[in-house]
C-alpha cells in the first residue's frame, strides 16, 4: 500500500474513474440515472400586491389597481417621430410595442385617519381586464374599505376616480369623504358633454362622483385641506389636475398623479406631449416647472403610473429628468 494519503487503491481508483466518465457523459455534471423521480410544479403565483413603508410617524401602504396597458406608444406620446419614442424605450430595455402603466395607490395611515390617493379603474374595462384590482389588493394588505376616512383625487379621469362606486352606484367606501378640485368635478360630470368624444370619461365620472356628491369636498391650490396633505395645482392634463405634498414628522413625498405618466417618456423628455392631456402645451409647462422644483428640493415622489411601487426620487438630467426608484424595504423596522 502506498504511503501517499491522497492516492486511492487501484480498485477504488478504477471505480472513481468510471464514475467520472459517467458524469462527463451527461454533459451537465449529473450521472445518467434516468428521468427525475420528482419535479417541482410551477407555482404560477405572485406575492400580494401591496408594499408598506414608514413616512415619519405615518405608515404608507401602496396598493395596486393592476397594470394598465396603453398599446402602441407611438400613438400616445407625441411631438417627436414615433421612431424616437421607440428608441427611448429600447434604450431603457422596455418593449416598444405596448406601454404598460401601473396604478399605484398610496393609503396613508396618519394614526388618527386613513387617507387614500386615487382609486383606479373600478368596474370599467376600457383598458383591458388587468385593471380593477383595488379591493383585492386592499384585502391582501389587511385594509378594510369601511376604514378609509378620506379619498383624495388628483383629477376626474376614468382611471383615478373609477373605484369610488360600483356599477350600480353603490359607494365602495361608505365612510369616506371625497376630495377633488371643483374645476375637475364640474367639467367631468357635465351632462352636456355626453355627446362628445369624451363620453366614456364623462359617464364614468358621473357614475362614481354623483352618488357621493353629498360627501365631496373641494380643495384649492396650496391649501392644506387635511392635516399633512397639501394641494398643488398642476393643470394641463386636466384643467383641475393637482398633485399633493404628503408630510409626517418632518418627512414628506409628493404624489404626482398624472404629472408624468412614464419614468422614461415624459420624464427624461418632459416636453413630449401625451394624447390624453386636455391641454398638452399647458401640461408640458406644469410638468417642467414642478419636476424642476421637486428635483431641486430633492423631494421624494410617489408616481401613480411608474413601475411598481412607484416611489423614488428625481434628478435633473440634461433637458429632462432621471427617476431613481427607491430600494424596497421588505424587512419590518
Amino acid at each position: 500500500m502506498s504511503n501517499d494519503p491522497f492516492r486511492l487503491p487501484s480498485a477504488s481508483r478504477r471505480g472513481f474513474l468510471g464514475a467520472a466518465a459517467a458524469l462527463a457523459a451527461t454533459g451537465s455534471g449529473l450521472p445518467l440515472i434516468g428521468p427525475a423521480a420528482a419535479k417541482a410544479p410551477l407555482s404560477k403565483t405572485q406575492p400580494a400586491y401591496f408594499y408598506r413603508f414608514m413616512l415619519g410617524t405615518a405608515e404608507v401602504t401602496v396598493v395596486s389597481d393592476g397594470p394598465l396597458p396603453l398599446g402602441d406608444p407611438g400613438t400616445s406620446f407625441l411631438g417627436v417621430p414615433k421612431e424616437t419614442v421607440y428608441g427611448m424605450l429600447e434604450n431603457s430595455f422596455l418593449p416598444k410595442d405596448n406601454v404598460v402603466l401601473e396604478q399605484n395607490i398610496p393609503i396613508v395611515n396618519f394614526g388618527d385617519r386613513l387617507v387614500m390617493f386615487d382609486t383606479g379603474m373600478g368596474f370599467s374595462k376600457a383598458f383591458g381586464p388587468t385593471t380593477g384590482r383595488l379591493m383585492k389588493s386592499m384585502e391582501e394588505a389587511g385594509i378594510k374599505a369601511g376604514d378609509i376616512d378620506d379619498i383624495v383625487c388628483s383629477h376626474a379621469h376614468i382611471d383615478h376616480i373609477g373605484g369610488i362606486c360600483t356599477a350600480d352606484g353603490k359607494p365602495l367606501f361608505p365612510n369616506a369623504r371625497i376630495h377633488i378640485s371643483q374645476t375637475d368635478f364640474d367639467f367631468w360630470t357635465d351632462e352636456s358633454k355626453l355627446g362628445s368624444p369624451l363620453k366614456a370619461f364623462i359617464e364614468h365620472a358621473r357614475a362614481n362622483l354623483l352618488p357621493v356628491r353629498d360627501r365631496i369636498v373641494f380643495f384649492k391650490d396650496q391649501q392644506e385641506f387635511l392635516p399633512g396633505v397639501q394641494a398643488i395645482a398642476a393643470p394641463g392634463h386636466t384643467a383641475g389636475h393637482h398633485i399633493f405634498k404628503v408630510a409626517s414628522a418632518g418627512k414628506s413625498f409628493v404624489f404626482l398623479g398624472d404629472l408624468t405618466h412614464h419614468a422614461v417618456l415624459l420624464t427624461e423628455n418632459p416636453r413630449l406631449e401625451f394624447a390624453y392631456d386636455s391641454d398638452p402645451k399647458q401640461a408640458v409647462q406644469s410638468r417642467v416647472r414642478l419636476l424642476t422644483m421637486l428635483a431641486q428640493e430633492k423631494t421624494p415622489v410617489m408616481s401613480y403610473h411608474f413601475a411598481w411601487p412607484g416611489f423614488g426620487n428625481l434628478a435633473k438630467a440634461g433637458e429632462g429628468f432621471r427617476y431613481y426608484p427607491a430600494p424596497m424595504q421588505l424587512i419590518p423596522v
